[in-house]
């Protein structure tokens, strides 16, 4: 269940919603005059989250050069990352 707290709350009980935040790994939504306005996350949370929708663009984009036939197979792959790995690359 989302945990909604006012503007005022926010403002009144910053560290009692910043220690929420880090324990539970949650945002927390807040309202301004009754409509939600923002969410608030700790910085761990909000570089998850940025983790993984970085994780799927790079998955849409293997999907897409799939579909355009761009592919190889996983053996030159693998040779192409073993020799970036030797040659300081990668």
């Amino acid at each position: 269940m989302p945990n909604i707290k006012s503007s005022t709350d926010l403002r009144n009980n910053y560290n009692e919603i910043s220690t929420f935040c880090h324990e539970s790994c949650e945002p927390v939504y807040i309202t301004k005059n009754g409509r939600g306005d923002l969410a608030v996350m700790s910085i761990e949370t909000f570089e998850v989250l940025n983790g993984k929708l970085e994780l799927y663009r790079l998955l849409d984009e293997g999907r897409e050069a799939v579909k355009a036939g761009k592919k190889r197979p996983l053996q030159q792959v693998m040779k192409d990352i073993k020799r970036g790995i030797e040659n300081g690359e990668l």
